[in-house]
């Protein structure tokens, strides 16, 4: 079983930088892909990143590409989202999660993750 605790969230505003990081504990999370979800308030989940195992390969929502920067380090077990030209529509809760390689035509799916962590709050005012 994997845990996964977001940490780094808060209240910034428009332009601003936020650095999220995930740890996980319970066992190596070496051999799963990690990936960054969001929800705004009155809106669906939404898929933001996804790294892969090694980290060589990284993905992104179109709404955040260039602005935000996934990476991993797996000897710490921590994946991190680096944030940067914040937007007031980035604000929602952020999760962090863990699982399987899949196509990347299906990374982007919730089911596609095993494992989940609690969410941090992100706040961008305008």
């Amino acid at each position: 079983q994997v845990q996964l605790v977001e940490s780094g969230g808060g209240l910034v505003q428009a332009g601003d930088s936020l650095a999220l990081s995930c740890t996980a504990s319970g066992r190596s999370v070496s051999t799963l892909a990690m990936g960054w979800f969001r929800q705004a308030p009155g809106k669906a989940r939404e898929f933001v990143a996804r790294i892969t195992q090694s980290g060589s390969i990284t993905y992104y929502a179109d709404s955040v590409k260039g602005r935000f920067t996934i990476s991993r380090d797996n000897a710490k077990n921590t994946a991190d989202l680096q944030m940067n030209s914040l937007k007031p529509e980035d604000t929602a809760v952020y999760y962090c999660a863990a699982g399987l390689p899949v196509r990347s035509s299906t990374m982007h799916l919730q089911g596609s993750y095993l494992y989940w962590g609690q969410g941090t709050q992100v706040t961008v005012s305008a």
